[in-house]
């Protein structure tokens, strides 16, 4: 018998609209936007569910997607679904942190809306990008990437994808050189910022200060850690790697990897969109992966 695991999304998901079923239609769903909203100081549903333009802001956005992958979490948690292991691409990580039993749902979300705004403070506006590298693998990348400084593999997504972070211009540079050394395509993406680079250092060691005072217990559930895509087991290990996490690489193929190596053969994304299943799909023909991102999709979970 194969194991299971529940993956969350990061924040490149589409957001709006989503988990507005979960949030109507179910109690425990509910509760989850509402304690969101008591916690924050604003409407969880009018920002998750009416057109906006705080959506687009990162200290909004990584609060909403966590508000909306929890609050589905809950759900099959009460109807019985439970993973054997968990794993979340860079803000996705909360997600698990609380399917692992890490961290309660309500600090999961007041840290990731600190996060947002201490990333979104780290660099002015403008000033650093990110872009996917199509179609080359990756020691090829990080043998051009790694003597241009300024700029780093920020996603090891999946074979043939892969995502580098840093100054507009040593991201321009190492786009050039990428094209030059065999990448099939290099395309800027639309973020607000170099997410998982070394320019969010500060960032990260802010976080860092604020997790002083959050309550992490051993996980129930182990959790493969973005940083260094093996499974975290003691609760002491878990506020440096969050640190970390803000201004280091994903390592999200290498986790999937592990998960594999350890015998998962079904993975169940939560939250919006199907990228991750997509990424999966891309590392292993051999195991079964579904997306869950409304409340219909729970019908899938009986065919694994």
């Amino acid at each position: 018998m194969g194991k299971t695991a529940f993956i969350f999304p990061g924040q490149g998901a589409q957001v709006c609209g989503m988990g507005q079923d979960f949030y109507e239609h179910t109690e425990t769903g509910r509760k989850i936007f509402d304690r969101a909203s008591e916690l924050l100081g604003f409407s969880m549903p009018e920002l998750c569910f009416e057109k906006n333009d705080r959506l687009d802001i990162t200290e909004y956005t990584q609060a909403a997607m966590v508000t909306v992958s929890v609050a589905m979490l809950k759900v099959m948690e009460e109807q019985g679904f439970r993973p054997d292991v968990t794993a979340g691409l860079s803000l996705g990580e909360y997600c698990a942190l609380a399917a692992s039993g890490v961290m309660t749902p309500e600090d999961a979300i007041l840290t990731v809306r600190r996060r947002g705004i201490l990333m979104q403070e780290a660099v002015p506006a403008g000033s650093g990008g990110m872009s996917a590298v199509l179609g080359m693998n990756a020691e090829a990348i990080d043998q051009v990437v790694d003597p241009i400084d300024g700029v780093q593999v920020a996603n090891y997504n999946c074979p043939g994808q892969i995502v580098i972070s840093g100054s507009l211009e040593a991201v321009a540079q190492a786009a050039e050189q990428l094209k030059a050394a065999g990448a099939k395509r290099v395309l800027p993406l639309n973020v607000s910022g170099p997410f998982h680079s070394a320019l969010l250092k500060e960032a990260g060691e802010k976080l860092g200060k604020f997790l002083e005072n959050v309550k992490i217990s051993d996980p129930v559930i182990p959790y493969a850690a973005n940083v260094t895509a093996e499974y975290v087991t003691r609760a002491e290990e878990v506020k440096p790697l969050l640190e970390r996490q803000v201004y280091s690489s994903v390592k999200w193929q290498q986790s999937v990897e592990r998960m594999i190596a350890d015998g998962v053969d079904r993975f169940v994304e939560i939250g919006p969109g199907k990228t991750l299943t997509g990424f999966v799909k891309k590392i292993s023909r051999d195991v079964k992966a579904v997306n869950i991102e409304k409340l219909d999709d729970l019908e899938k979970l009986k065919e694994l």
